[in-house]
Protein backbone atom coordinates (compact mmCIF):
# COMPACT_ATOMS: atom_id res chain seq x y z
CA UNK A 1 0.00 0.00 0.00
CA UNK A 2 1.22 3.36 -0.69
CA UNK A 3 -1.29 5.95 0.95
CA UNK A 4 -0.05 8.73 -1.29
CA UNK A 5 3.50 9.77 -1.93
CA UNK A 6 5.52 11.02 1.14
CA UNK A 7 5.26 7.80 3.09
CA UNK A 8 6.82 5.07 0.23
CA UNK A 9 9.96 8.08 0.91
CA UNK A 10 9.92 7.56 4.54
CA UNK A 11 9.19 3.71 4.42
CA UNK A 12 12.45 3.44 2.04
CA UNK A 13 14.47 6.00 4.02
CA UNK A 14 13.72 3.60 7.18
CA UNK A 15 15.28 0.67 5.43
CA UNK A 16 15.47 -2.33 7.43
CA UNK A 17 13.78 -1.46 10.37
CA UNK A 18 10.44 -1.11 8.39
CA UNK A 19 10.65 -5.05 6.89
CA UNK A 20 11.90 -5.42 11.30
CA UNK A 21 8.26 -3.97 12.18
CA UNK A 22 5.87 -5.09 9.23
CA UNK A 23 6.89 -8.63 8.99
CA UNK A 24 8.06 -9.01 12.56
CA UNK A 25 7.80 -12.85 14.72
CA UNK A 26 4.89 -11.44 16.06
CA UNK A 27 2.90 -10.38 12.79
CA UNK A 28 3.90 -13.98 11.42
CA UNK A 29 1.98 -15.54 14.24
CA UNK A 30 -0.77 -13.72 13.87
CA UNK A 31 -1.28 -14.88 10.72
CA UNK A 32 -0.33 -18.62 10.73
CA UNK A 33 -2.67 -18.48 14.37
CA UNK A 34 0.46 -19.62 16.90
CA UNK A 35 0.93 -16.29 18.59
CA UNK A 36 0.11 -17.91 22.21
CA UNK A 37 -3.42 -16.57 23.39
CA UNK A 38 -1.61 -14.66 26.34
CA UNK A 39 1.09 -13.26 23.94
CA UNK A 40 -1.77 -11.90 22.14
CA UNK A 41 -3.71 -10.68 25.62
CA UNK A 42 -0.89 -9.05 26.70
CA UNK A 43 -0.49 -6.89 23.45
CA UNK A 44 -4.09 -5.94 23.62
CA UNK A 45 -3.88 -4.78 27.01
CA UNK A 46 -0.54 -2.70 26.43
CA UNK A 47 -2.07 -1.79 22.93
CA UNK A 48 -5.19 -0.52 24.46
CA UNK A 49 -3.13 1.89 26.89
CA UNK A 50 -0.84 2.89 23.76
CA UNK A 51 -4.19 3.95 22.12
CA UNK A 52 -5.46 6.32 24.75
CA UNK A 53 -1.54 8.49 24.42
CA UNK A 54 -1.51 7.81 20.74
CA UNK A 55 -5.27 9.54 20.71
CA UNK A 56 -3.95 12.25 23.08
CA UNK A 57 -0.94 12.86 20.32
CA UNK A 58 -3.37 13.32 17.45
CA UNK A 59 -5.73 15.46 19.50
CA UNK A 60 -2.03 17.45 20.00
CA UNK A 61 -1.96 17.76 15.86
CA UNK A 62 -5.18 19.81 16.12
CA UNK A 63 -3.73 22.23 18.44
CA UNK A 64 -0.24 21.65 15.78
CA UNK A 65 -2.14 22.46 12.65
CA UNK A 66 -2.24 25.53 10.18
CA UNK A 67 -5.37 24.68 8.25
CA UNK A 68 -9.07 24.20 9.09
CA UNK A 69 -8.78 20.72 7.06
CA UNK A 70 -5.68 19.55 8.81
CA UNK A 71 -7.92 20.48 12.32
CA UNK A 72 -10.15 18.33 11.05
CA UNK A 73 -8.77 15.37 10.04
CA UNK A 74 -6.76 14.93 13.05
CA UNK A 75 -9.96 15.24 14.91
CA UNK A 76 -11.68 12.54 13.14
CA UNK A 77 -8.56 10.71 13.83
CA UNK A 78 -9.04 10.96 17.51
CA UNK A 79 -12.05 9.75 17.22
CA UNK A 80 -11.08 6.48 15.15
CA UNK A 81 -8.88 6.14 17.16
CA UNK A 82 -11.17 6.26 20.47
CA UNK A 83 -14.27 5.39 18.77
CA UNK A 84 -13.48 2.29 16.75
CA UNK A 85 -10.35 1.03 16.86
CA UNK A 86 -9.94 0.35 20.97
CA UNK A 87 -13.43 -1.29 20.48
CA UNK A 88 -11.56 -4.57 19.21
CA UNK A 89 -9.85 -4.53 21.94
CA UNK A 90 -12.27 -3.97 24.69
CA UNK A 91 -14.55 -6.36 22.89
CA UNK A 92 -11.76 -9.01 22.70
CA UNK A 93 -10.66 -8.53 26.88
CA UNK A 94 -14.07 -8.74 28.18
CA UNK A 95 -14.49 -11.77 26.93
CA UNK A 96 -11.42 -13.06 28.98
CA UNK A 97 -12.95 -10.86 31.98
CA UNK A 98 -10.68 -8.04 31.89
CA UNK A 99 -13.50 -5.27 31.72
CA UNK A 100 -12.47 -1.52 29.94
CA UNK A 101 -11.21 0.04 33.53
CA UNK A 102 -8.80 -2.35 34.35
CA UNK A 103 -7.62 -1.96 30.96
CA UNK A 104 -7.38 1.94 31.18
CA UNK A 105 -5.60 1.34 34.36
CA UNK A 106 -2.78 -1.10 33.23
CA UNK A 107 0.74 -0.30 34.31
CA UNK A 108 2.87 0.87 30.86
CA UNK A 109 5.25 -1.56 29.70
CA UNK A 110 8.35 0.33 29.36
CA UNK A 111 8.43 -0.43 25.41
CA UNK A 112 4.94 1.31 25.76
CA UNK A 113 6.62 4.32 27.81
CA UNK A 114 9.24 4.68 25.57
CA UNK A 115 7.07 5.02 22.31
CA UNK A 116 4.01 6.91 23.35
CA UNK A 117 6.09 9.51 24.77
CA UNK A 118 8.50 9.84 22.12
CA UNK A 119 5.79 10.30 20.25
CA UNK A 120 4.56 13.02 22.77
CA UNK A 121 7.66 14.75 22.81
CA UNK A 122 7.96 14.77 18.86
CA UNK A 123 4.71 17.27 18.97
CA UNK A 124 5.93 18.93 21.84
CA UNK A 125 9.40 19.92 20.93
CA UNK A 126 8.32 20.26 17.13
CA UNK A 127 5.75 21.17 14.52
CA UNK A 128 2.92 19.69 13.01
CA UNK A 129 5.45 17.62 10.48
CA UNK A 130 7.40 16.18 13.35
CA UNK A 131 4.24 15.14 14.59
CA UNK A 132 2.75 13.63 11.70
CA UNK A 133 6.40 11.55 10.95
CA UNK A 134 6.55 10.11 14.39
CA UNK A 135 2.79 9.07 14.37
CA UNK A 136 2.65 7.58 10.92
CA UNK A 137 4.62 4.35 11.28
CA UNK A 138 1.43 3.59 13.78
CA UNK A 139 -1.29 4.02 11.36
CA UNK A 140 0.10 3.55 8.11
CA UNK A 141 2.24 0.04 9.49
CA UNK A 142 -1.26 -1.26 10.34
CA UNK A 143 -2.75 -0.51 7.61
CA UNK A 144 -0.34 -2.25 5.18
CA UNK A 145 -0.51 -4.78 7.73
CA UNK A 146 -3.68 -5.91 7.53
CA UNK A 147 -3.88 -5.65 4.01
CA UNK A 148 -1.11 -7.80 3.04
CA UNK A 149 -2.67 -10.41 6.14
CA UNK A 150 -5.78 -10.23 4.63
CA UNK A 151 -4.86 -12.10 1.97
CA UNK A 152 -2.07 -14.37 3.38
CA UNK A 153 -2.94 -15.17 6.27
CA UNK A 154 -4.93 -18.72 6.44
CA UNK A 155 -6.95 -20.16 9.50
CA UNK A 156 -6.16 -18.61 12.14
CA UNK A 157 -7.92 -17.49 15.34
CA UNK A 158 -6.60 -13.62 14.92
CA UNK A 159 -8.68 -13.04 11.64
CA UNK A 160 -10.88 -10.45 13.68
CA UNK A 161 -7.50 -8.35 14.65
CA UNK A 162 -6.84 -8.59 11.31
CA UNK A 163 -9.96 -7.89 9.50
CA UNK A 164 -10.10 -4.70 11.48
CA UNK A 165 -6.88 -3.16 9.97
CA UNK A 166 -7.66 -4.42 6.63
CA UNK A 167 -11.41 -3.09 6.73
CA UNK A 168 -12.24 -0.13 4.34
CA UNK A 169 -12.77 1.96 7.17
CA UNK A 170 -9.25 1.60 8.59
CA UNK A 171 -8.20 1.84 5.10
CA UNK A 172 -9.74 4.74 4.42
CA UNK A 173 -7.86 6.41 7.88
CA UNK A 174 -5.02 5.39 6.08
CA UNK A 175 -5.40 6.87 2.58
CA UNK A 176 -6.33 9.89 4.15
CA UNK A 177 -3.68 10.29 6.92
CA UNK A 178 -1.59 9.57 3.69
CA UNK A 179 -3.12 13.08 2.22
CA UNK A 180 -2.88 14.65 5.23
CA UNK A 181 1.30 14.14 5.59
CA UNK A 182 1.56 15.18 1.59
CA UNK A 183 -0.36 18.40 2.11
CA UNK A 184 1.66 18.89 4.99
CA UNK A 185 5.00 18.00 3.45
CA UNK A 186 4.00 20.25 0.40
CA UNK A 187 3.03 23.16 2.60
CA UNK A 188 6.10 23.18 4.69
CA UNK A 189 8.94 22.04 2.60
CA UNK A 190 7.46 23.15 -0.65
CA UNK A 191 7.61 20.71 -4.09
CA UNK A 192 10.66 18.95 -3.55
CA UNK A 193 10.39 18.55 -0.22
CA UNK A 194 14.08 15.74 -0.52
CA UNK A 195 15.58 19.24 -1.20
CA UNK A 196 14.32 20.81 1.82
CA UNK A 197 17.46 20.64 5.57
CA UNK A 198 14.54 19.45 7.23
CA UNK A 199 14.24 16.31 5.14
CA UNK A 200 16.46 14.19 6.55
CA UNK A 201 14.94 15.25 10.40
CA UNK A 202 11.27 14.30 9.20
CA UNK A 203 12.64 10.56 8.34
CA UNK A 204 14.85 10.38 11.00
CA UNK A 205 11.47 11.06 13.27
CA UNK A 206 9.64 8.02 11.02
CA UNK A 207 12.39 5.70 11.20
CA UNK A 208 12.84 6.01 15.19
CA UNK A 209 9.11 5.68 15.68
CA UNK A 210 9.34 2.49 13.35
CA UNK A 211 12.44 1.01 15.70
CA UNK A 212 9.89 1.55 18.84
CA UNK A 213 7.18 -0.38 16.86
CA UNK A 214 9.66 -3.40 16.35
CA UNK A 215 10.43 -2.85 20.33
CA UNK A 216 6.39 -3.00 20.91
CA UNK A 217 6.03 -6.00 19.08
CA UNK A 218 9.29 -7.37 20.51
CA UNK A 219 7.42 -6.85 24.07
CA UNK A 220 4.21 -8.59 22.49
CA UNK A 221 6.16 -11.54 22.74
CA UNK A 222 7.65 -11.55 26.19
CA UNK A 223 4.36 -11.00 28.09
Amino acid sequence: MTYGTTFPLWRAAAGEHWQDYTRHAFVRQLADGSLPRESFLHYLVQDYVFLVHFSRAWALAVTKAETLDEMRLCADTVQALIGDETRLHVETCAKEGIDEATLFAAPEAPANLAYTRYVLDSGHSGDFLDLLAALAPCVLGYGEIGARLASEAGETPYRHWIDTYASEDYQQVCTAVGALIDGAVARRLGDDPQASPRWPGVCHRFTTATRLEVGFWDMGLAP
